[in-house]
């Protein structure tokens, strides 16, 4: 897993392809231009993988009643009834604001917030409850409902729900008094898990209920979060407004570990869906659920995207795996050593002396665990040509197929970003199928800078692999 170079510069992602219905009419050999199957079969294979690692695991999806009212709301259905039918475990957690406050609108009532979050009192409740079964109708319709497009009869989903949440009173927040607004006390995982096994749709509102009897309204974020980490879920996967979190450009963040969306999430704007969702998605990380993901809910098909795809569409956050990820200091020579000379001695990487290595270790990322450097890569930016190289990506073989080698790459791509620079390269001779996995393509040596050919090594005939970020 280590590109090479003469000077020095060296979690796969998931989003989906099959329709709705997942039986098409007829064979889409006979519908299909040759151009469109070209297309379709090498995606469609391409997600195989994720189809077979999905099978069996619990995914907890969260939606707002936005989604529920929106004219996508019978693709997004069939796609939830897709994953199903792949064998995925699937628990929705409903909210229903938008027909809240319609309800309330009707009735003469209005609408209070504090931080965000609704301030329901008694006379409101009502409303609240209603709207809410009226959200649940539609959805548990939805998901009834036959896809158009099947061949055959179409397996029928049985969806459940029940008082799986047992609830607590918010209390007073800075001076307010949130009346029936409520939290999370306790989730029974046990009987969620006994309704999944029987093959049935898990439903659940944002309705919560105490011990005395009493019903309180609670935030999706906090059921569906709170519901990943009692079921210890595979994924937990919010839909909102914006189509994940985005940079200061307007580009969606594709992965962020648990201590960068921390930081994000602390400057979003108060009571923004970015705020709530993402801080949402840090603490059912660190909570023990393996995978998060923020993606938005006007894009067709997103979530299918997001899960079948290598890159998926939207912010995906997992756990910071590692103690620390940083740049090099000349006080890590020796440590990033250790690291590269086994590989320089296979051949794997070209030899660098400890000279060079001091002169260029500002160049250079540490992975480390527990305190100990277990992995390097190092970047070389040629910015006359808009080109930088991913050099020297070493990991320590006790921490191979962990994820760092991946993690070392982005931290270089990201920092490539950092210099305008929008291509990058590496020269290896025994990991090009590692590279080809993340999206670098096969390229020639006249592909490289002009700076860059002059000091290539013929002798070792290295490949050139290239890749856009």
């Amino acid at each position: 897993m280590s590109p090479e170079s003469s000077t020095a510069p060296a979690e796969a992602r998931a989003g989906g392809l099959v329709d709705g219905a997942g039986h098409p009419a007829v064979s889409p050999m006979a519908v299909t231009p040759d151009t469109e199957l070209s297309a379709f079969v090498p995606t469609f294979r391409a997600s195989a993988p994720y189809i077979q690692a999905f099978r069996g695991k619990t995914f907890v999806v969260a939606f707002g009643g936005e989604v529920v009212a929106d004219d996508t709301f019978p693709n997004f259905i069939a796609d939830l009834n897709l994953l199903a039918s792949l064998g995925i475990r699937l628990v929705l957690v409903h909210g229903a604001r938008p027909q809240v406050e319609k309800l309330l609108a009707q009735r003469g009532m209005e609408s209070r917030y504090h931080r965000g979050i609704r301030v329901t009192d008694e006379s409101q409740l009502g409303s609240v409850i209603g709207a809410s079964a009226r959200a649940r109708a539609r959805i548990e319709a939805a998901l009834s409902m036959a896809p158009r497009t099947a061949a055959v009869t179409p397996s029928h989903n049985r969806v459940t729900g029940g008082n799986f949440v047992v609830a607590k009173p918010i209390g007073v927040i800075d001076g307010v008094d949130m009346k029936y607004s409520g939290e999370v006390r306790r989730v029974d995982a046990q009987a969620i898990n006994d309704c999944l096994k029987d093959g049935d749709i898990v439903l659940m509102s944002t309705l919560g209920y105490s011990t005395s009897g009493d019903t309180f309204n609670l935030t999706v974020e906090e059921v569906a979060t709170q519901t990943a980490i009692a079921l210890k879920a595979s994924k937990l996967i919010f839909l909102l407004d914006t189509p994940g979190v985005l940079d200061a450009d307007g580009t969606v963040i594709s992965t962020l570990y648990t201590r960068e969306a921390s930081a994000i999430a602390s400057k979003a704007p108060q009571a923004s869906d970015v705020q709530f969702f993402l801080s949402a998605a840090v603490r059912a990380c660190q909570k023990g659920v393996v995978r998060a993901h923020l993606i938005g809910r006007k894009s067709d098909g997103a979530i299918l995207q997001e899960l079948f795809t290598r890159d998926g569409i939207g912010t995906m956050i997992s756990v910071d795996s590692l103690d620390n990820l940083r740049p090099a200091t000349i006080e890590d020579v020796g440590a990033l050593l250790s690291i590269i000379e086994p590989l320089e001695r296979q051949g794997i990487l070209v030899a660098r002396p400890r000279a060079l290595i001091e002169r260029e270790i500002e160049r250079f990322f540490l992975a480390e665990h527990d305190g100990q450097v277990i992995g390097c890569a190092a970047l070389y930016p040629f910015p006359e040509a808009n080109k930088a190289e991913l050099a020297c990506l070493a990991v320590n073989p006790d921490y191979r197929r962990e994820g760092y080698g991946e993690r070392l790459m982005k931290a270089v791509e990201r920092a490539a970003k950092e210099h305008g620079i929008n291509t990058l390269f590496v020269l290896t001779t025994r990991t090009a199928a590692w590279f080809t996995e993340r999206g670098f393509r096969q390229a020639t040596i006249t592909d490289l800078p002009e700076k860059k050919q002059a000091l290539y090594n013929f002798e070792r005939a290295s490949q050139v692999y290239v890749k856009q970020i």
